[in-house]
């Protein structure tokens, strides 16, 4: 299920819910039947999500003790984030679920939160605070509502999310390797090698480790890192690259020993 199917089936579901309480006429003053309206035409007859946003925060001011004020908070924070104020969205959601942490909304806020964050992921070559919160959050959403709907999609983005940080390690990585400092480049493709060992910057994370690791000397690390790499990407175009770099140090017989051992290894753990 897509983001925008995700974000329209809540917020249906918000609405219909909202619509089935019987509103109190308050004595004096605005009613909160007419400035739950205001809110809904803003937010879905003239498209003016700033101006929503306030509206849903006025229900929740003028009537904190009302039904639809734990609601109207969470529209509100809808409403920021389709208006691009993420930093509102994010006030309002992080109050949300501190609040209401019970709350049957509080998976759909959790995810909200995420995407919030994640929208503002940037390129692997600048900060990535954005990508780590998301990341948090997306993972409080499978640890916490696994059940719900927004579990699969929370899953996929926590996957993106480490697909980024793999990417900007191995950016990283290689402008270190260019410079010729392979000891921090060798870092980074050790970080990805470790924690991100499931994204699609595994098979040249290992490669290059063989690649430093060699430049350093270290050949036995070169070859325990080769036999990793030819064990779990045999066809991959990495491996071949490194195929090619141990036989230019004419290491192919030692490799061919380490990859057979790491194969026996692997035989025997699954017959277990």
């Amino acid at each position: 299920m897509t983001r925008l199917n995700l974000l329209s089936l809540s917020l249906l579901i918000l609405l219909i819910s909202c619509s089935s309480h019987e509103v109190e006429k308050p004595k004096e003053g605005t009613s909160l039947n007419d400035l739950y309206e205001r809110a809904m035409n803003f937010m879905l007859v003239e498209k003016d999500y700033k101006k929503a946003a306030k509206a849903f925060e006025n229900v929740e001011r003028f009537y904190p003790l009302s039904p639809w004020a734990m609601k109207s908070q969470l529209m509100a924070a809808y409403a920021y984030y389709q208006s691009a104020q993420y930093e509102q969205a994010i006030a309002n959601l992080e109050n949300f679920l501190q609040s209401q942490s019970n709350s049957d909304y509080a998976p759909y806020a959790q995810y909200l939160l995420g995407l919030c964050y994640y929208i503002q992921i940037t390129g692997v070559e600048r900060d990535q605070t954005m990508t780590y919160k998301a990341l948090k959050a997306f993972r409080k959403v499978v640890q916490k509502y696994p059940k719900t709907i927004y579990a699969r999609d929370a899953r996929l983005k926590i996957d993106l999310c480490k697909e980024h940080l793999a990417g900007q390690d191995m950016e990283i990585g290689r402008f270190y390797l260019n410079k010729k400092i392979p000891t921090a480049a060798l870092q980074r493709f050790l970080h990805v090698v470790q924690s991100h060992q499931t994204t699609s910057h595994a098979a040249e994370a290992l490669y290059r480790c063989v690649e430093v690791f060699l430049t350093l000397g270290m050949k036995d690390e070169a070859l325990k890192h080769a036999a990793v790499l030819g064990y779990n990407y045999p066809g991959n175009k990495w491996y071949q690259s490194t195929y090619d770099l141990l036989e230019s140090h004419d290491l192919i017989k030692k490799h061919q020993s380490h990859l057979s051992q790491k194969k026996n290894k692997g035989n025997v753990a699954q017959e277990k």
